[in-house]
């Protein structure tokens, strides 16, 4: 009889390889920084050599900052998401851009003093229209419900089979899932049930507050609370493999049990950096290191 000792080797092996994917990637906080004037930060954008930190204060509002000495440093401008003098984007929950194409913000409307009933709406915005002129008087392009959510709405552009698509996910306890809509479609659409703008969804675990896209690991990242309102977590996904196997392929889960705050958003400066953001009013924009 041959010796299985070859065979328990080679398995052993394989094993310490597949142990070493699921576990390569780290993410830690190496310095946190208090931003002010953001009300209850929601979330974070970088765009090109700008990064834009969207809150929630009397206002839905976008704040631009730069890259400056291993800082954010506030260039003066800010972004008022309201139309003549009213509210519109009061809790803004993401921000679709990719440099090219149409770009999307979400907002979440309470409809009960409980805050147990929510409305997800997506807005098509003129974007440099609303740079140039502060508010979204003339630059709200399009108005649409997102009715095919199950809870909540975070659009952010992802990368799948070489086509861009507006990714969002949802903010609950169960039945969760990650969305692609059909940009174009989704343009063009009043609500996202409308058909065709939903292309393709997967399965995946609760308490999602917004999305980030690594385009070139075809990565998508879940900024995640561990609990309702509480607690870090980032969920990095293969989105080819989620797509294709209809529920979340996860590559690397991590909990950051040091912070109890509400994790709200997070984009990369770098494959390196990353920034993290909360809804605290202290220690809310944080330095991250990111290890592949």
């Amino acid at each position: 009889m041959k010796s299985t000792l070859p065979v328990l080797i080679l398995l052993f092996i394989g094993a310490l390889v597949t142990g070493f994917i699921q576990t390569g990637i780290n993410n830690t906080i190496y310095r946190e920084t208090t931003v002010d004037s953001l009300g209850a930060c929601q979330g974070v954008s970088h765009q090109g050599d700008r990064f834009f930190l969207y809150g929630d204060r009397e206002i839905g509002m976008i704040r631009e900052f730069k890259w400056e000495h291993d800082s954010l440093l506030y260039t003066g401008k800010e972004y008022k998401l309201t139309q003549n003098g009213q509210d519109v984007i009061g809790h803004p929950t993401g921000i679709a851009y990719n440099g090219g194409d149409r770009v999307f913000i979400g907002n979440s409307i309470r409809l009960n003093k409980e805050g147990t009933q929510w409305k997800a709406v997506i807005y098509q915005v003129n974007w440099p229209g609303l740079k140039k002129t502060g508010t979204l008087d003339g630059n709200l392009i399009s108005t649409i419900n997102d009715d095919a959510c199950i809870q909540g709405t975070r659009p952010e552009y992802v990368k799948y089979k070489n086509r861009w698509f507006v990714a969002t996910a949802d903010y609950g306890g169960k039945n969760n899932e990650v969305r692609l809509y059909d940009p174009e479609k989704l343009a063009h659409c009043s609500k996202t049930s409308d058909a065709g703008v939903l292309y393709k969804k997967f399965t995946c675990s609760p308490w999602v507050q917004n999305l980030c896209w690594v385009a070139d690991k075809d990565v998508l990242i879940l900024i995640q609370n561990q609990v309702e309102g509480r607690k870090w977590r980032f969920t990095y996904v293969d989105l080819n493999k989620s797509v294709e196997a209809g529920t979340m392929q996860v590559i690397k889960q991590i909990d950051v049990d040091s912070r109890a705050d509400e994790l709200e958003g997070f984009a990369l400066i770098n494959a390196q950096k990353g920034i993290a953001v909360s809804s605290s009013r202290k220690n809310n924009v944080n330095y991250t290191k990111t290890a592949w």
